[in-house]
């Protein structure tokens, strides 16, 4: 089975990085996008792109856009959606969780305040019998976990052993919860019997991805490596590398594609207006296809950094997303230049 590399469509209509990228739950219909442009954003990517224009002032007309979401008032650095997608949640510079009606385009429930976390929160996830629970990770260093069905706004619990920021939250089987933090570890909790194990990976950790068996868990870090760890025993079960592949500024996010047979992730070593996602085999490690992804013109150019000094532009895939949770024939990916490109079979 050949891997779907076929540029589809390109999503149109942020303007700033995409930070948050997902597809609704099954049958996956549609993407959401979180940006620093501090909207959310729901698109159909099976509806037909944008005729183009003669104008080239022209700004280019989002046709597979459905709905803009605004409430944040800071950019949009993570989402989940309900299984049911009725709902979903997102988090970012607000310091809190929204909980968002997806028919009403309103939030229903914003979990934060004095009992919520102090910083930005980078990650949020549902988790729970019947998806009860929110659980979010922050630039505190800690992890909360809210009560979706309960009227008070107070965590029912708040793991604080990470040291570093928290980047990445997971929920696993039955009662337990994992965490990734700029510290280098992945801690994995069991809120119910109260215990704690932690693997050291060495390096600040990005994201977390869980095996459909719940045996492994696929870890991003900024040491240009995908770790993919043993659940049970923490040992090392493959490791992701590849010359001119680089990580180690950004958070992007990797994840499972076709049937957990390829691993994916965007690359920083991408020079120019194009980006780049690195494919690897899952049970081999070995690199079997470097996708192109279309930038936006102009993104090249150099820009001034935080330091004063003058940079050569890239566009960074900082984030992809498998439909139907890694099952299905299609996949996305979007970055820093706010584009989001949908690929598939030919």
């Amino acid at each position: 089975m050949a891997f779907p590399s076929k540029p589809l469509t390109q999503l149109l209509g942020s303007n700033g990085p995409v930070h948050a990228l997902t597809y609704s739950s099954t049958p996956s219909t549609y993407i959401l996008t979180g940006s620093a442009d501090r909207s959310i954003r729901l698109y159909n990517p099976s509806r037909p792109a944008a005729a183009p224009t003669t104008n080239p002032l022209a700004p280019p007309t989002a046709t597979q856009l459905i709905q803009t979401y605004t409430a944040h008032g800071y950019e949009v650095l993570d989402l989940c959606v309900s299984a049911d997608n009725a709902a979903f949640a997102s988090v970012g510079g607000d310091r809190a969780v929204f909980l968002w009606d997806v028919a009403t385009a309103q939030t229903t429930r914003r979990f934060g305040g004095a009992q919520g976390h102090s910083a930005r929160i980078n990650a949020v996830c549902y988790g729970g019998a019947g998806e009860s629970v929110l659980i979010s990770g922050s630039f505190d260093a800690s992890v909360r976990m809210w009560d979706v069905r309960s009227q008070s706004g107070k965590p029912i619990m708040v793991l604080g052993d990470a040291r570093d920021s928290v980047s990445a939250v997971l929920a696993g089987e039955g009662h337990e919860v994992f965490s990734g933090s700029v510290d280098g570890r992945v801690r994995c909790y069991d809120v119910r019997a109260g215990r704690l194990e932690v693997d050291v990976i060495g390096a600040p950790v990005t994201s977390l991805k869980r095996t459909r068996d719940g045996k492994g868990i696929l870890v991003g870090s900024l040491d240009s490596c995908v770790r993919l760890m043993d659940r049970d025993g923490g040992g090392l079960l493959r490791a992701y590398k590849e010359e001119g592949f680089r990580n180690d500024e950004f958070r992007c996010r990797s994840a499972f594609g076709g049937n957990e047979r390829w691993v994916v992730c965007g690359n920083e070593e991408a020079k120019g207006a194009d980006g780049e996602v690195v494919v690897w085999d899952t049970l081999s490690g070995k690199v079997v296809e470097r996708v192109r992804i279309k930038g936006k013109e102009g993104e090249a150019k150099k820009k001034i950094g935080r330091d004063g000094k003058e940079k050569e532009g890239r566009n960074v895939v900082s984030c992809v997303a498998w439909k139907e949770n890694g099952r299905g024939d299609q996949w996305c990916c979007a970055g820093t230049d706010g584009i989001v490109t949908v690929f598939g079979r030919p």
